[in-house]
């Protein structure tokens, strides 16, 4: 009986309704809709105020991320006036020094270093703790590294021409060449070329005991942290020669690598050491320290060939000390 009651009551609300007057409900409809938008609106602000407490919400991207945004177009044109200017520069000292293309750009350097082992045949005893002897990087890369032994020529050109090319490389210094004038390879060292060991007095290593090696070695090792700040880390023996003992006395002087050459450039002509007489991807590539006393030719000559070679096949110059 209760339940037929509230009906009743339910039925009879809801046939007054009915009978008011049309412009009484049409005053009412307003009001109803304000209140319905307040409503809305209320809820809304609810759901974003709870949103903003769930534990979803609170959730940070993981260190490092960022969201992704576009740049600025500003910025964007600014990049590419930088590209153009950089080009444009790359090309003015190109012609400047003679070099008929101007000469590729190398790619940034792996974020994954190769793994750097002694070349098939160039092992000693005892290898896998010994500073490994190689004659190129594994890498896909078309590129090639130039480096320059003993330091007899000191050609301020070649600074010049180097810097304006931009084109790296790496040194290995014989003291007994370079003491007369330190502070040319300083200026080298000032312009972000890697200064490496090359012994006190480039001799035959393997002719000498382990003793006399160690001396020629760690020697230089006190003589480039005395003069240039830093001990290596890579050591190249004189003509390529070496021996277990070497590379022993080597790795207690601190060095971890030993690289020596595939090719080698002079003024006048090159000399490969694989049967097919070309470059490959990661060839380390030897030239010296020479001018006219010795070749025919100065050192902005060498250059001059070698970019020629390595441009005309596709490759680009490479810091060794990047791969390594």
């Amino acid at each position: 009986m209760r339940l037929v009651g509230q009906n009743e009551e339910n039925r009879m609300k809801l046939a007054g309704r009915a009978r008011r007057p049309a412009h009484a409900r049409r005053r009412r409809r307003p009001r109803a809709r304000a209140r319905g938008a307040i409503a809305v609106l209320a809820v809304a602000a609810l759901a974003s105020g709870c949103a903003e407490n769930t534990p979803s919400a609170r959730v940070r991207p993981a260190p490092g991320q960022q969201p992704l945004k576009a740049p600025p177009a500003r910025a964007l044109d600014t990049y590419a006036s930088h590209l153009r200017a950089a080009y444009a520069a790359r090309v003015a000292a190109a012609k400047r020094w003679g070099l008929a293309k101007v000469p590729l750009a190398a790619p940034a350097p792996p974020a994954r270093k190769p793994l750097i082992k002694a070349r098939k045949g160039f092992e000693v005893d005892g290898q896998e703790d010994l500073p490994p002897v190689f004659t190129t990087i594994p890498t896909k890369d078309r590129v090639v590294f130039l480096t320059i032994d003993d330091g007899a020529e000191k050609d301020p050109a070649f600074l010049r021409m180097m810097s304006e090319l931009r084109i790296p490389y790496t040194a290995f210094l014989s003291d007994y060449l370079v003491k007369d004038n330190y502070g040319y390879f300083k200026k080298m060292r000032d312009r972000g070329v890697v200064l490496n060991n090359h012994t006190l007095h480039h001799p035959y290593l393997p002719g000498l005991s382990y003793e006399r090696q160690k001396h020629e070695i760690c020697g230089m090792q006190d003589i480039m942290a005395k003069q240039y700040g830093k001990r290596p880390k890579l050591f190249r023996p004189p003509y390529g020669n070496y021996n277990e003992d070497t590379l022993r006395a080597a790795k207690s002087c601190g060095i971890k690598y030993a690289p020596i050459w595939d090719e080698e450039v002079y003024v006048d002509h090159w000399e490969y050491r694989e049967w097919d007489q070309d470059l490959h991807p990661g060839d380390i590539v030897l030239t010296h320290f020479r001018g006219r006393k010795d070749w025919k030719g100065t050192m902005p000559d060498m250059v001059r060939r070698f970019l020629k070679k390595v441009t005309d096949e596709g490759y680009a110059v490479a810091r060794l000390e990047d791969y390594l």
